[in-house]
């Protein structure tokens, strides 16, 4: 086990479609650091539900995470663990 990096789980809701192709772009920037994602389409809804799996240093998780969270129509959160 890498001591500089944790484990995460980054929760992302996208309620605009129109941002997929950003949400994408962003997961391929970090995609070194990602080791699992899986996306569900809730269509009676009419938005996306993605979760990343993470092995990086925290600065990384907070950077994805956060430009996540600034694209309009796209929410996101990141869920650490203890050590």
């Amino acid at each position: 086990m890498d001591e500089d990096t944790r484990i995460a789980v980054i929760g992302i809701i996208v309620e605009d479609k129109d941002r997929a192709e950003d949400v994408n772009a962003l997961l391929h920037q970090y995609g070194e650091y990602i080791i699992g994602r899986m996306g569900l389409p809730y269509q009676k809804r009419n938005m996306s539900i993605i979760s990343i799996v993470m092995d990086a240093p925290s600065d990384i998780i907070s950077a994805l995470s956060g430009k996540l969270g600034k694209l309009a129509g796209v929410s996101s959160q990141a869920l650490y663990t203890k050590a």
